[in-house]
């Protein structure tokens, strides 16, 4: 299902950024071509290094950037992706996309997308539950975007409750699902 797919991966900061290796790998797996675009909080988790070897492609961090290919990087990538995942999806991203806010290369390139959206929120509890990120959640929801629901478990902070990104396996399900 996801063969020939070309995929944009959205990495935010995120402890939960180093599932985002593993993701690609099952992408590429799929026979899948990914291309990912990062906050620079996200690579206070993940390095760009990791990104580019395991995608085979330029990591795309800065809107502007001498090491971009194109200006407009963020429309170039939105013409070239047939879905755009997100994950892990801060509340920070999420926020931004709902209200529209494009000031880095990740919030531009969502807001340049008009394809399909997968939304992999990643956060402590209590933010998830934060009335703010909950409409935010609805309205891109209401909006046509979709959300691959985080799973209870163990958090970074040490604590027990919903907030983990799901596991690479089960996106990469959903998505399959979805698309079918």
């Amino acid at each position: 299902m996801l063969k020939n797919k070309k995929i944009i991966l959205g990495i935010s900061g995120s402890i939960a950024a180093y599932k985002a290796a593993y993701l690609i790998r099952l992408f590429i797996k799929e026979k899948a071509e990914v291309k990912v675009v990062t906050t620079k909080n996200a690579l206070e988790f993940i390095t760009k290094l990791t990104l580019e070897t395991l995608s085979q492609n330029k990591v795309y961090t800065e809107v502007f950037d001498s090491q971009n290919d194109y200006s407009t990087e963020h429309v170039a990538l939105s013409e070239w992706a047939d879905i755009f995942v997100v994950a892990p999806a801060s509340a920070n991203i999420i926020g931004k996309f709902a209200n529209g806010i494009a000031d880095d290369a990740l919030s531009t390139s969502l807001l340049a997308f008009s394809k399909k959206i997968f939304i992999a929120p990643a956060m402590n509890t209590k933010m998830l539950i934060n009335f703010a990120v909950k409409q935010n959640i609805k309205f891109l929801k209401e909006n046509g975007i979709y959300f691959i629901e985080p799973a209870k478990g163990e958090l970074a902070c040490g604590t027990q409750g919903e907030g983990r990104m799901e596991e690479p396996e089960k996106i990469v399900e959903a998505i399959k699902k979805i698309l079918k």
